[in-house]
């Protein structure tokens, strides 16, 4: 299991990349939370932003593909994009992301 950990601009675009990636049954889930304050560092500029952060649980054989289809989906030139693994959890909830999640080899 992974999850991901991915920011958006807005509630709208987070809502649109969440569902896509649940349709396609690249993620089980994801959650959006908001608003964070996201300060950074971009083309020699300190940056201050109001963003939403996603979190997405997936597969780890999934992360290739969500992370390409996320740099699809996403406004950003550059989008955050990060997978954590999942040492533990409750087996069931385990169970239904591996359930959900399906990988198609093209």
């Amino acid at each position: 299991m992974r999850v991901l950990l991915v920011t958006a601009p807005s509630e709208a675009v987070a809502e649109g990349i969440v569902t896509a990636l649940v349709d396609e049954q690249l993620i089980a889930c994801g959650n959006i939370t908001m608003p964070v304050a996201s300060i950074y560092r971009w083309q020699g500029q300190t940056e201050r932003n109001s963003e939403v952060l996603v979190i997405m649980k997936t597969t780890e054989a999934a992360v290739s593909a969500v992370t390409r289809r996320i740099a699809e989906l996403h406004p950003y030139e550059v989008p955050e994009v990060l997978s954590l693994p999942v040492q533990a959890g409750h087996v069931p909830y385990l169970d239904w992301v591996r359930d959900s999640v399906v990988i198609r080899r093209d």
